[in-house]
Protein backbone atom coordinates (compact mmCIF):
# COMPACT_ATOMS: atom_id res chain seq x y z
CA UNK A 1 0.00 0.00 0.00
CA UNK A 2 1.51 3.32 -1.13
CA UNK A 3 1.36 6.57 0.81
CA UNK A 4 -1.53 7.83 -1.30
CA UNK A 5 -3.59 4.74 -0.46
CA UNK A 6 -2.72 5.17 3.22
CA UNK A 7 -3.79 8.81 3.05
CA UNK A 8 -7.08 7.88 1.39
CA UNK A 9 -7.78 5.24 4.02
CA UNK A 10 -6.88 7.55 6.92
CA UNK A 11 -9.10 10.37 5.65
CA UNK A 12 -11.99 7.98 4.93
CA UNK A 13 -12.00 6.83 8.55
CA UNK A 14 -12.31 10.34 9.97
CA UNK A 15 -15.54 12.16 10.78
CA UNK A 16 -15.08 14.19 7.60
CA UNK A 17 -14.77 10.98 5.59
CA UNK A 18 -18.05 9.73 6.99
CA UNK A 19 -19.75 13.10 6.36
CA UNK A 20 -18.73 13.05 2.70
CA UNK A 21 -19.41 9.29 2.44
CA UNK A 22 -15.98 8.39 1.13
CA UNK A 23 -15.39 4.80 0.16
CA UNK A 24 -14.25 2.84 3.21
CA UNK A 25 -15.67 5.35 5.69
CA UNK A 26 -18.37 3.02 6.97
CA UNK A 27 -21.03 5.66 6.28
CA UNK A 28 -24.45 4.69 5.06
CA UNK A 29 -24.66 4.95 1.24
CA UNK A 30 -20.93 5.32 0.60
CA UNK A 31 -20.03 6.88 -2.74
CA UNK A 32 -18.45 4.03 -4.69
CA UNK A 33 -14.97 4.84 -5.95
CA UNK A 34 -14.68 8.07 -3.95
CA UNK A 35 -11.14 8.64 -2.67
CA UNK A 36 -9.66 11.74 -1.08
CA UNK A 37 -6.75 12.05 -3.52
CA UNK A 38 -9.08 11.68 -6.51
CA UNK A 39 -11.44 14.32 -5.09
CA UNK A 40 -8.54 16.77 -4.81
CA UNK A 41 -7.54 16.20 -8.42
CA UNK A 42 -11.14 16.47 -9.63
CA UNK A 43 -11.61 19.77 -7.80
CA UNK A 44 -8.50 21.21 -9.42
CA UNK A 45 -9.71 20.03 -12.81
CA UNK A 46 -13.09 21.76 -12.44
CA UNK A 47 -11.40 24.98 -11.35
CA UNK A 48 -8.98 25.02 -14.27
CA UNK A 49 -11.80 24.19 -16.71
CA UNK A 50 -13.93 27.11 -15.49
CA UNK A 51 -11.18 29.60 -14.53
CA UNK A 52 -12.03 31.52 -17.70
CA UNK A 53 -15.13 32.83 -15.89
CA UNK A 54 -12.91 35.05 -13.71
CA UNK A 55 -11.96 37.36 -16.55
CA UNK A 56 -14.86 36.67 -18.93
CA UNK A 57 -17.60 37.48 -16.41
CA UNK A 58 -15.74 40.63 -15.40
CA UNK A 59 -15.44 41.79 -19.01
CA UNK A 60 -19.11 41.15 -19.83
CA UNK A 61 -20.52 42.80 -16.72
CA UNK A 62 -18.16 45.77 -17.09
CA UNK A 63 -19.76 46.39 -20.49
CA UNK A 64 -22.99 47.19 -18.64
CA UNK A 65 -21.28 50.26 -17.20
CA UNK A 66 -22.20 49.32 -13.64
CA UNK A 67 -22.54 52.31 -11.36
CA UNK A 68 -20.38 54.49 -13.66
CA UNK A 69 -22.03 57.41 -15.44
CA UNK A 70 -21.21 60.53 -17.43
CA UNK A 71 -22.72 63.58 -19.07
CA UNK A 72 -24.40 61.72 -21.94
CA UNK A 73 -25.44 64.91 -23.71
CA UNK A 74 -21.79 65.87 -23.94
CA UNK A 75 -20.04 62.52 -24.45
CA UNK A 76 -22.79 60.55 -26.19
CA UNK A 77 -25.10 57.71 -25.15
CA UNK A 78 -22.26 55.26 -24.45
CA UNK A 79 -19.81 57.72 -22.82
CA UNK A 80 -17.00 56.32 -24.98
CA UNK A 81 -15.00 59.57 -25.03
CA UNK A 82 -15.16 60.40 -21.32
CA UNK A 83 -11.77 59.66 -19.65
CA UNK A 84 -13.34 59.63 -16.19
CA UNK A 85 -15.94 57.08 -17.32
CA UNK A 86 -13.23 54.88 -18.85
CA UNK A 87 -11.25 55.06 -15.61
CA UNK A 88 -14.36 54.08 -13.64
CA UNK A 89 -14.86 51.06 -15.91
CA UNK A 90 -11.30 49.90 -15.23
CA UNK A 91 -12.03 49.98 -11.50
CA UNK A 92 -15.28 48.10 -12.04
CA UNK A 93 -13.50 45.40 -14.06
CA UNK A 94 -11.15 44.76 -11.14
CA UNK A 95 -14.15 44.84 -8.78
CA UNK A 96 -15.88 42.16 -10.83
CA UNK A 97 -12.78 39.96 -10.92
CA UNK A 98 -12.75 40.02 -7.12
CA UNK A 99 -16.53 39.56 -6.95
CA UNK A 100 -16.51 36.59 -9.36
CA UNK A 101 -13.84 34.79 -7.33
CA UNK A 102 -15.60 35.50 -4.04
CA UNK A 103 -19.03 34.41 -5.29
CA UNK A 104 -17.71 31.19 -6.85
CA UNK A 105 -15.71 30.45 -3.68
CA UNK A 106 -18.70 30.76 -1.35
CA UNK A 107 -21.13 28.99 -3.68
CA UNK A 108 -18.82 26.02 -4.27
CA UNK A 109 -17.98 25.69 -0.58
CA UNK A 110 -21.67 25.67 0.36
CA UNK A 111 -22.52 23.15 -2.36
CA UNK A 112 -19.75 20.80 -1.29
CA UNK A 113 -20.28 21.10 2.45
CA UNK A 114 -24.08 20.96 2.57
CA UNK A 115 -25.22 19.09 -0.56
CA UNK A 116 -22.11 16.87 -0.89
CA UNK A 117 -22.14 17.10 -4.69
CA UNK A 118 -19.26 17.73 -7.15
CA UNK A 119 -21.24 20.44 -8.96
CA UNK A 120 -19.56 23.86 -9.08
CA UNK A 121 -21.43 27.16 -9.07
CA UNK A 122 -20.44 30.59 -10.40
CA UNK A 123 -22.02 33.55 -12.22
CA UNK A 124 -23.58 31.97 -15.31
CA UNK A 125 -22.53 32.57 -18.87
CA UNK A 126 -25.44 33.59 -21.06
CA UNK A 127 -27.35 35.09 -18.17
CA UNK A 128 -24.52 37.58 -17.63
CA UNK A 129 -24.72 38.57 -21.31
CA UNK A 130 -28.50 38.98 -21.06
CA UNK A 131 -27.99 41.07 -17.91
CA UNK A 132 -25.32 43.30 -19.47
CA UNK A 133 -26.47 43.75 -23.06
CA UNK A 134 -30.27 43.39 -22.90
CA UNK A 135 -31.44 44.39 -19.43
CA UNK A 136 -28.94 47.14 -18.50
CA UNK A 137 -27.63 47.67 -22.03
CA UNK A 138 -24.14 48.44 -23.24
CA UNK A 139 -22.75 51.18 -20.99
CA UNK A 140 -26.15 51.65 -19.39
CA UNK A 141 -28.15 52.28 -22.56
CA UNK A 142 -30.90 49.79 -21.60
CA UNK A 143 -34.31 50.49 -20.10
CA UNK A 144 -33.45 49.82 -16.45
CA UNK A 145 -30.42 50.75 -14.41
CA UNK A 146 -27.64 48.45 -13.23
CA UNK A 147 -28.79 48.90 -9.62
CA UNK A 148 -32.38 48.05 -10.51
CA UNK A 149 -31.27 44.93 -12.41
CA UNK A 150 -29.35 43.76 -9.32
CA UNK A 151 -32.57 44.12 -7.30
CA UNK A 152 -34.29 41.82 -9.83
CA UNK A 153 -31.53 39.23 -9.42
CA UNK A 154 -31.82 39.46 -5.62
CA UNK A 155 -35.60 38.93 -5.76
CA UNK A 156 -35.05 35.97 -8.12
CA UNK A 157 -32.82 34.33 -5.50
CA UNK A 158 -35.43 34.87 -2.78
CA UNK A 159 -38.20 33.39 -4.95
CA UNK A 160 -36.02 30.38 -5.75
CA UNK A 161 -35.31 29.92 -2.03
CA UNK A 162 -39.03 29.77 -1.23
CA UNK A 163 -39.70 27.36 -4.11
CA UNK A 164 -36.83 25.13 -2.95
CA UNK A 165 -38.00 25.07 0.68
CA UNK A 166 -41.50 24.08 -0.43
CA UNK A 167 -40.06 21.42 -2.73
CA UNK A 168 -41.64 22.97 -5.83
CA UNK A 169 -38.35 23.11 -7.77
CA UNK A 170 -37.86 19.39 -7.15
CA UNK A 171 -41.42 18.66 -8.22
CA UNK A 172 -40.98 20.71 -11.36
CA UNK A 173 -37.84 18.75 -12.25
CA UNK A 174 -39.71 15.50 -11.62
CA UNK A 175 -42.42 16.49 -14.12
CA UNK A 176 -39.85 16.52 -16.95
CA UNK A 177 -40.22 13.22 -18.87
CA UNK A 178 -37.42 10.69 -18.50
CA UNK A 179 -36.50 10.84 -22.19
CA UNK A 180 -36.04 14.62 -21.99
CA UNK A 181 -33.88 14.37 -18.87
CA UNK A 182 -31.62 11.90 -20.62
CA UNK A 183 -31.64 14.02 -23.79
CA UNK A 184 -30.62 17.08 -21.75
CA UNK A 185 -27.41 15.36 -20.67
CA UNK A 186 -26.63 14.41 -24.25
CA UNK A 187 -27.44 17.91 -25.50
CA UNK A 188 -25.19 19.42 -22.85
CA UNK A 189 -22.40 17.13 -24.04
CA UNK A 190 -22.73 18.45 -27.60
CA UNK A 191 -23.04 21.99 -26.20
CA UNK A 192 -19.78 21.55 -24.27
CA UNK A 193 -18.00 20.21 -27.34
CA UNK A 194 -19.38 23.08 -29.47
CA UNK A 195 -18.04 25.60 -26.96
CA UNK A 196 -14.70 23.81 -26.91
CA UNK A 197 -14.44 24.06 -30.70
CA UNK A 198 -15.05 27.82 -30.83
CA UNK A 199 -12.52 30.59 -30.37
CA UNK A 200 -14.14 32.41 -27.41
CA UNK A 201 -13.76 29.48 -25.00
CA UNK A 202 -12.12 26.79 -27.10
CA UNK A 203 -9.52 25.90 -29.71
CA UNK A 204 -10.94 28.07 -32.54
CA UNK A 205 -11.49 25.21 -34.96
CA UNK A 206 -15.02 26.44 -35.67
CA UNK A 207 -15.62 30.13 -36.43
CA UNK A 208 -18.52 32.25 -37.65
CA UNK A 209 -19.54 32.41 -41.31
CA UNK A 210 -21.60 35.06 -43.08
CA UNK A 211 -23.22 32.45 -45.35
CA UNK A 212 -23.43 29.21 -43.35
CA UNK A 213 -23.37 30.58 -39.77
CA UNK A 214 -20.36 28.41 -38.88
CA UNK A 215 -17.43 27.02 -40.83
CA UNK A 216 -14.02 25.45 -40.41
CA UNK A 217 -11.82 28.24 -39.07
CA UNK A 218 -8.50 27.86 -37.34
CA UNK A 219 -7.10 31.12 -38.69
CA UNK A 220 -4.79 33.40 -36.65
CA UNK A 221 -6.64 36.18 -34.74
CA UNK A 222 -5.28 38.88 -37.07
CA UNK A 223 -7.13 37.29 -40.00
CA UNK A 224 -10.58 37.50 -38.38
CA UNK A 225 -12.93 40.42 -38.94
CA UNK A 226 -15.08 42.15 -36.33
CA UNK A 227 -17.67 39.35 -36.60
CA UNK A 228 -15.05 36.69 -35.88
CA UNK A 229 -15.17 35.42 -39.48
CA UNK A 230 -11.91 34.06 -40.92
CA UNK A 231 -11.06 36.17 -43.96
CA UNK A 232 -8.12 33.95 -44.99
CA UNK A 233 -5.40 31.59 -43.69
CA UNK A 234 -7.85 28.89 -42.61
CA UNK A 235 -6.28 26.19 -40.42
CA UNK A 236 -3.02 28.12 -40.16
CA UNK A 237 -3.48 29.43 -36.62
CA UNK A 238 -0.92 28.21 -34.10
CA UNK A 239 -3.34 28.27 -31.11
CA UNK A 240 -5.80 26.03 -32.96
CA UNK A 241 -3.14 23.41 -33.68
CA UNK A 242 -1.88 23.65 -30.11
CA UNK A 243 -5.46 23.01 -28.96
CA UNK A 244 -5.71 20.00 -31.27
CA UNK A 245 -2.44 18.74 -29.81
CA UNK A 246 -3.94 19.15 -26.33
CA UNK A 247 -7.00 17.16 -27.39
CA UNK A 248 -4.86 14.32 -28.73
CA UNK A 249 -2.62 14.45 -25.65
CA UNK A 250 -5.55 14.20 -23.22
CA UNK A 251 -7.19 11.49 -25.30
CA UNK A 252 -3.98 9.43 -25.35
CA UNK A 253 -3.51 9.76 -21.59
CA UNK A 254 -7.14 8.73 -21.01
CA UNK A 255 -6.58 5.76 -23.31
CA UNK A 256 -3.97 4.48 -20.87
CA UNK A 257 -6.06 5.64 -17.87
CA UNK A 258 -3.41 8.02 -16.64
CA UNK A 259 -4.67 9.75 -13.50
CA UNK A 260 -5.17 13.49 -13.87
CA UNK A 261 -5.09 13.33 -17.66
CA UNK A 262 -7.45 16.27 -18.22
CA UNK A 263 -5.70 18.51 -15.67
CA UNK A 264 -2.24 17.63 -17.01
CA UNK A 265 -3.30 18.38 -20.59
CA UNK A 266 -4.74 21.79 -19.64
CA UNK A 267 -1.62 22.80 -17.72
CA UNK A 268 0.79 21.72 -20.49
CA UNK A 269 -1.03 23.73 -23.16
CA UNK A 270 -1.35 26.77 -20.87
CA UNK A 271 2.34 26.81 -19.97
CA UNK A 272 3.33 26.53 -23.64
CA UNK A 273 1.06 29.52 -24.38
CA UNK A 274 2.50 31.93 -21.80
CA UNK A 275 5.89 32.91 -23.35
CA UNK A 276 5.44 35.96 -25.61
CA UNK A 277 7.70 35.63 -28.68
CA UNK A 278 5.86 32.60 -30.15
CA UNK A 279 3.07 32.04 -32.67
CA UNK A 280 0.91 30.39 -29.98
CA UNK A 281 1.30 33.00 -27.25
CA UNK A 282 -1.68 34.14 -25.23
CA UNK A 283 -0.08 37.60 -25.00
CA UNK A 284 0.51 38.92 -28.54
CA UNK A 285 2.10 42.34 -29.07
CA UNK A 286 -1.20 44.19 -29.36
CA UNK A 287 -2.89 46.64 -27.03
CA UNK A 288 -5.10 43.91 -25.56
CA UNK A 289 -2.15 41.50 -25.39
CA UNK A 290 0.03 44.08 -23.64
CA UNK A 291 -2.69 44.83 -21.10
CA UNK A 292 -3.23 41.13 -20.41
CA UNK A 293 0.53 40.55 -20.05
CA UNK A 294 0.89 43.51 -17.67
CA UNK A 295 -1.86 42.00 -15.52
CA UNK A 296 -0.27 38.54 -15.79
CA UNK A 297 3.10 39.88 -14.58
CA UNK A 298 1.59 41.07 -11.30
CA UNK A 299 1.20 37.40 -10.28
CA UNK A 300 -0.02 38.29 -6.77
CA UNK A 301 -2.53 41.07 -6.21
CA UNK A 302 -5.76 41.75 -4.33
CA UNK A 303 -8.28 44.39 -5.28
CA UNK A 304 -11.00 45.30 -2.73
CA UNK A 305 -14.45 45.93 -4.21
CA UNK A 306 -15.13 49.67 -4.50
CA UNK A 307 -18.12 50.29 -6.79
CA UNK A 308 -20.45 47.26 -6.99
CA UNK A 309 -21.09 46.08 -3.43
CA UNK A 310 -24.80 46.14 -2.38
CA UNK A 311 -25.80 48.64 -5.08
CA UNK A 312 -29.56 48.02 -5.10
CA UNK A 313 -32.37 50.24 -6.36
CA UNK A 314 -35.73 48.77 -5.33
CA UNK A 315 -37.97 50.26 -7.99
CA UNK A 316 -40.39 47.51 -9.04
CA UNK A 317 -42.89 49.75 -10.84
CA UNK A 318 -41.33 49.36 -14.28
CA UNK A 319 -42.70 46.78 -16.68
CA UNK A 320 -39.15 46.19 -17.94
CA UNK A 321 -38.15 45.21 -14.39
CA UNK A 322 -40.75 42.44 -14.31
CA UNK A 323 -39.85 41.24 -17.80
CA UNK A 324 -36.22 40.94 -16.69
CA UNK A 325 -37.19 39.17 -13.44
CA UNK A 326 -39.45 36.65 -15.19
CA UNK A 327 -36.80 35.97 -17.84
CA UNK A 328 -34.17 35.40 -15.16
CA UNK A 329 -36.56 33.02 -13.39
CA UNK A 330 -37.58 30.74 -16.23
CA UNK A 331 -34.19 30.62 -17.98
CA UNK A 332 -32.27 30.05 -14.75
CA UNK A 333 -34.63 27.42 -13.34
CA UNK A 334 -34.48 25.38 -16.55
CA UNK A 335 -30.75 25.95 -17.06
CA UNK A 336 -29.76 25.07 -13.49
CA UNK A 337 -32.21 22.18 -13.17
CA UNK A 338 -31.08 20.67 -16.46
CA UNK A 339 -27.41 21.01 -15.55
CA UNK A 340 -27.80 19.56 -12.05
CA UNK A 341 -29.81 16.55 -13.18
CA UNK A 342 -27.45 15.87 -16.07
CA UNK A 343 -24.38 16.08 -13.82
CA UNK A 344 -26.10 13.86 -11.24
CA UNK A 345 -26.87 11.26 -13.89
CA UNK A 346 -23.34 11.52 -15.27
CA UNK A 347 -21.93 10.99 -11.76
CA UNK A 348 -24.31 8.12 -10.93
CA UNK A 349 -26.35 9.87 -8.21
CA UNK A 350 -29.77 9.51 -9.80
CA UNK A 351 -32.29 7.43 -7.86
CA UNK A 352 -34.21 5.52 -10.52
CA UNK A 353 -37.09 4.83 -8.14
CA UNK A 354 -37.80 8.45 -7.15
CA UNK A 355 -36.23 10.03 -10.26
CA UNK A 356 -34.41 12.45 -7.97
CA UNK A 357 -30.76 12.75 -7.00
CA UNK A 358 -29.01 12.75 -3.64
CA UNK A 359 -28.92 16.15 -1.97
CA UNK A 360 -31.23 17.79 -4.51
CA UNK A 361 -33.13 19.88 -1.94
CA UNK A 362 -29.96 21.29 -0.42
CA UNK A 363 -28.41 21.78 -3.86
CA UNK A 364 -31.35 23.93 -4.98
CA UNK A 365 -31.27 25.85 -1.69
CA UNK A 366 -27.55 26.54 -2.12
CA UNK A 367 -28.18 27.71 -5.67
CA UNK A 368 -30.88 30.17 -4.53
CA UNK A 369 -28.77 31.53 -1.67
CA UNK A 370 -25.81 31.92 -4.04
CA UNK A 371 -27.93 33.95 -6.47
CA UNK A 372 -28.81 36.41 -3.69
CA UNK A 373 -25.20 36.57 -2.49
CA UNK A 374 -24.08 37.21 -6.06
CA UNK A 375 -26.45 40.15 -6.40
CA UNK A 376 -24.98 41.69 -3.24
CA UNK A 377 -21.54 41.57 -4.89
CA UNK A 378 -22.95 43.16 -8.04
CA UNK A 379 -23.17 40.10 -10.29
CA UNK A 380 -25.73 38.50 -12.58
CA UNK A 381 -27.40 35.21 -11.50
CA UNK A 382 -25.28 32.31 -10.24
CA UNK A 383 -25.90 28.86 -11.69
CA UNK A 384 -24.46 25.33 -11.89
CA UNK A 385 -21.60 24.96 -14.37
CA UNK A 386 -21.49 22.23 -16.99
CA UNK A 387 -17.69 22.27 -16.64
CA UNK A 388 -18.34 20.24 -13.47
CA UNK A 389 -18.44 17.29 -15.84
CA UNK A 390 -14.66 17.60 -16.23
CA UNK A 391 -14.22 16.91 -12.52
CA UNK A 392 -16.74 14.08 -12.52
CA UNK A 393 -14.87 12.56 -15.48
CA UNK A 394 -11.69 12.74 -13.36
CA UNK A 395 -13.42 10.69 -10.65
CA UNK A 396 -14.98 13.38 -8.44
CA UNK A 397 -17.90 11.89 -6.53
CA UNK A 398 -18.39 13.96 -3.36
CA UNK A 399 -18.59 17.52 -2.10
CA UNK A 400 -14.85 17.48 -1.38
CA UNK A 401 -14.37 18.06 -5.11
CA UNK A 402 -16.45 21.24 -5.02
CA UNK A 403 -14.82 22.44 -1.79
CA UNK A 404 -11.40 22.14 -3.45
CA UNK A 405 -12.76 24.18 -6.38
CA UNK A 406 -14.01 26.78 -3.89
CA UNK A 407 -10.62 26.91 -2.17
CA UNK A 408 -8.96 27.47 -5.53
CA UNK A 409 -11.30 30.39 -6.23
CA UNK A 410 -10.31 31.81 -2.84
CA UNK A 411 -6.64 31.50 -3.80
CA UNK A 412 -7.52 33.14 -7.10
CA UNK A 413 -8.57 36.24 -5.16
CA UNK A 414 -4.84 36.82 -4.65
CA UNK A 415 -3.47 35.09 -7.77
CA UNK A 416 -6.08 36.27 -10.27
CA UNK A 417 -3.39 37.34 -12.80
CA UNK A 418 -2.32 33.69 -13.15
CA UNK A 419 -5.69 31.97 -13.06
CA UNK A 420 -7.33 34.50 -15.38
CA UNK A 421 -4.64 33.77 -17.99
CA UNK A 422 -5.50 30.20 -18.98
CA UNK A 423 -6.05 30.50 -22.75
CA UNK A 424 -9.29 29.12 -24.21
CA UNK A 425 -7.37 26.66 -26.40
CA UNK A 426 -6.01 25.09 -23.19
CA UNK A 427 -9.43 24.42 -21.65
CA UNK A 428 -11.25 23.76 -24.96
CA UNK A 429 -9.88 20.22 -25.36
CA UNK A 430 -11.17 19.32 -21.89
CA UNK A 431 -14.67 20.48 -22.83
CA UNK A 432 -14.60 18.40 -26.02
CA UNK A 433 -13.44 15.32 -24.09
CA UNK A 434 -16.15 15.71 -21.44
CA UNK A 435 -18.73 16.26 -24.18
CA UNK A 436 -17.80 12.93 -25.72
CA UNK A 437 -18.20 11.22 -22.34
CA UNK A 438 -21.68 12.65 -21.85
CA UNK A 439 -22.88 11.21 -25.16
CA UNK A 440 -23.05 7.69 -23.75
CA UNK A 441 -26.52 8.27 -22.23
CA UNK A 442 -28.11 8.74 -25.66
CA UNK A 443 -28.69 4.97 -25.87
CA UNK A 444 -31.06 5.16 -22.90
CA UNK A 445 -33.57 7.32 -24.80
CA UNK A 446 -36.71 5.48 -25.94
CA UNK A 447 -36.07 5.68 -29.70
CA UNK A 448 -38.79 3.09 -30.44
CA UNK A 449 -41.68 5.52 -29.88
CA UNK A 450 -41.73 8.76 -31.87
CA UNK A 451 -43.64 10.56 -29.11
CA UNK A 452 -40.58 10.16 -26.89
CA UNK A 453 -37.85 10.11 -29.54
CA UNK A 454 -38.71 13.31 -31.45
CA UNK A 455 -38.97 15.61 -28.37
CA UNK A 456 -35.73 14.10 -27.09
CA UNK A 457 -34.01 14.80 -30.40
CA UNK A 458 -35.38 18.37 -30.45
CA UNK A 459 -33.95 18.88 -26.95
CA UNK A 460 -30.56 17.49 -27.98
CA UNK A 461 -30.17 19.74 -31.03
CA UNK A 462 -31.71 22.89 -29.57
CA UNK A 463 -29.37 23.05 -26.56
CA UNK A 464 -26.22 23.63 -28.67
CA UNK A 465 -27.93 25.36 -31.61
CA UNK A 466 -30.01 27.63 -29.37
CA UNK A 467 -26.91 28.10 -27.20
CA UNK A 468 -28.99 27.62 -24.07
CA UNK A 469 -29.89 24.64 -21.90
CA UNK A 470 -33.09 26.41 -20.87
CA UNK A 471 -34.25 27.05 -24.44
CA UNK A 472 -33.47 23.46 -25.37
CA UNK A 473 -35.64 22.16 -22.54
CA UNK A 474 -38.45 24.55 -23.48
CA UNK A 475 -38.38 23.26 -27.07
CA UNK A 476 -38.32 19.64 -25.90
CA UNK A 477 -41.14 20.04 -23.37
CA UNK A 478 -43.24 22.01 -25.87
CA UNK A 479 -42.89 19.38 -28.58
CA UNK A 480 -43.54 16.56 -26.08
CA UNK A 481 -46.78 18.16 -24.89
CA UNK A 482 -47.96 19.02 -28.42
CA UNK A 483 -47.37 15.54 -29.87
CA UNK A 484 -48.45 13.40 -26.95
CA UNK A 485 -51.45 15.50 -25.89
CA UNK A 486 -53.10 14.92 -29.26
CA UNK A 487 -52.48 11.18 -29.10
CA UNK A 488 -53.74 11.02 -25.50
CA UNK A 489 -56.94 12.97 -26.25
CA UNK A 490 -57.76 10.81 -29.27
CA UNK A 491 -57.05 7.68 -27.22
CA UNK A 492 -59.43 8.80 -24.47
CA UNK A 493 -62.21 10.03 -26.77
CA UNK A 494 -62.14 6.77 -28.76
CA UNK A 495 -62.04 4.76 -25.52
CA UNK A 496 -58.74 3.21 -26.51
CA UNK A 497 -59.75 2.15 -30.00
CA UNK A 498 -57.66 4.74 -31.88
CA UNK A 499 -54.02 4.80 -30.89
CA UNK A 500 -50.55 4.72 -32.50
CA UNK A 501 -49.50 1.20 -33.62
CA UNK A 502 -46.72 0.99 -31.04
CA UNK A 503 -48.52 2.96 -28.31
CA UNK A 504 -47.45 0.39 -25.72
CA UNK A 505 -43.79 1.18 -26.41
CA UNK A 506 -44.11 4.70 -24.98
CA UNK A 507 -42.58 5.77 -21.68
CA UNK A 508 -45.33 5.77 -19.07
CA UNK A 509 -45.14 9.43 -18.02
CA UNK A 510 -47.84 9.14 -15.33
CA UNK A 511 -46.13 6.12 -13.85
CA UNK A 512 -42.82 7.93 -14.15
CA UNK A 513 -43.88 10.95 -12.05
CA UNK A 514 -45.55 8.80 -9.40
CA UNK A 515 -42.81 6.15 -9.26
CA UNK A 516 -41.60 5.77 -5.73
CA UNK A 517 -44.72 7.39 -4.31
CA UNK A 518 -45.48 10.96 -3.36
CA UNK A 519 -44.12 10.42 0.16
CA UNK A 520 -40.59 9.88 -1.19
CA UNK A 521 -40.56 13.37 -2.65
CA UNK A 522 -41.85 15.35 0.31
CA UNK A 523 -39.20 17.93 1.36
CA UNK A 524 -37.10 16.73 4.27
CA UNK A 525 -38.15 19.60 6.54
CA UNK A 526 -41.80 18.54 6.26
CA UNK A 527 -40.89 15.00 7.29
CA UNK A 528 -38.86 16.42 10.17
CA UNK A 529 -41.82 18.51 11.39
CA UNK A 530 -44.08 15.47 11.22
CA UNK A 531 -41.49 13.45 13.13
CA UNK A 532 -41.15 16.10 15.85
CA UNK A 533 -44.93 16.16 16.20
CA UNK A 534 -44.91 12.41 16.58
CA UNK A 535 -42.35 12.64 19.40
CA UNK A 536 -44.35 15.37 21.12
CA UNK A 537 -47.45 13.19 21.11
CA UNK A 538 -45.44 10.28 22.47
CA UNK A 539 -44.16 12.31 25.45
CA UNK A 540 -47.74 13.26 26.33
CA UNK A 541 -48.39 9.59 27.24
CA UNK A 542 -50.29 8.73 24.09
CA UNK A 543 -49.84 5.09 23.15
CA UNK A 544 -47.50 4.43 20.27
CA UNK A 545 -50.18 3.24 17.88
CA UNK A 546 -52.26 6.39 18.33
CA UNK A 547 -49.18 8.61 17.85
CA UNK A 548 -48.23 6.69 14.75
CA UNK A 549 -51.71 7.05 13.28
CA UNK A 550 -51.72 10.79 13.92
CA UNK A 551 -48.25 11.24 12.46
CA UNK A 552 -49.25 9.27 9.38
CA UNK A 553 -52.39 11.40 9.07
CA UNK A 554 -50.28 14.58 9.18
CA UNK A 555 -47.89 13.21 6.61
CA UNK A 556 -50.76 12.22 4.31
CA UNK A 557 -52.31 15.66 4.69
CA UNK A 558 -48.96 17.27 3.82
CA UNK A 559 -48.79 14.95 0.83
CA UNK A 560 -52.27 15.99 -0.37
CA UNK A 561 -51.51 19.67 0.14
CA UNK A 562 -48.18 19.37 -1.70
CA UNK A 563 -49.93 17.52 -4.55
CA UNK A 564 -52.56 20.25 -4.80
CA UNK A 565 -49.87 22.93 -5.03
Amino acid sequence: MGWIDKLNTAVARTAAGRWFRLEGSGARMERAGSKFSVELRAGLTIFVAMAYIISTNALILTDSGGTCDCDRERFGATCENDPAYTSCLQVMKLDMITATCAIACMACMLMGLLANLPIALAPGMGLNAYFAYTVVGYHGTGKISYENALAAVCIEGIIFFVLSVLGIRQWFARLIPASLKTATGTGIGIYLAFIGLQSSAGIGLITASSSTLVELGGCPPEYRDENNVCTSHHMEGGPTWLGVMGLVLIGTMLLYRLKGAILIGILIVAIISWPRPTSVTYFPYTQAGNESFDFFKKVVTFHPIKTTLAQFHWDVSSGEFWIALITFLYVDILDCTGTMFSMAKFGGYMNERTQDFEGSSLAFLVDSVSITIGSVFGSSPVTAFIESGAGIAEGGRTGITTIVTGIMFFIALFFAPIFASFPPWATGPALIIVGSMMMQNVTQINWRYIGDALPAFVTIIMIPFGYSIGYGLIAGIGSFVAINSFAFIVFKLSRGRIKPPNFDDRDDWVGFITQGGIKDNIPGWMKWVAGKRHKSLDTNNLNSSTASELADTELKQITVDSHKE
